[in-house]
């Protein structure tokens, strides 16, 4: 008997340690990356004189599962203004959100998507701001579901 009780204690740990590890792979997370970058963190802290932490084009992606997070990067823009694009796939909930202030700190673009509702993208050309390194700020809210974004210098 005090062999069967302690074999039923055993197994109910493992059961108990089974549902833990579980549960963490389904709390709600939520990432953005860029040109293959993870960004992990808010604000970013690779900004070196006048270099940002990306030139050129961007394309991005970002995920989540019911998770929320904020992610802020530098991109130097040497035009005064940039074409964006943004995409919602495979979401019913959440939120995307994208702000561009210029190297002057003027918001050149504030856009959002919500998961519930249409349209799943938006794309055109921001606001003229000045030319110079660009701070890009992306919010992901509840997000349940993947998307992509791309940014490139204007004409």
């Amino acid at each position: 008997m005090k062999t069967s009780n302690l074999i039923k204690s055993f197994i109910a740990g493992v059961m108990v340690l089974t549902v833990i590890a579980c549960s963490k792979d389904d709390d709600p997370t939520a990432s953005v990356t860029v040109n293959g970058t993870t960004l992990r963190t808010s604000p970013s802290d690779f900004v070196v004189d006048d270099q940002g932490d990306f030139n050129g084009d961007l394309d991005a992606s970002f995920t989540g599962n019911g998770g929320s997070t904020t992610r802020m990067f530098s991109w130097n823009n040497n035009l005064t203004t940039a074409d964006y694009n943004a995409d919602i796939t495979a979401t019913t909930v959440g939120t995307f959100r994208m702000v561009i202030e210029d190297s002057a700190g003027a918001v050149v673009l504030d856009r959002s998507l919500n998961g519930a509702v249409e349209p799943d993208s938006f794309s055109g050309v921001t606001s003229t701001g000045a030319s110079g390194i660009w701070i890009v700020t992306i919010t992901v809210g509840d997000f349940s579901g993947d998307g992509s974004f791309s940014l490139s210098e204007g004409n």
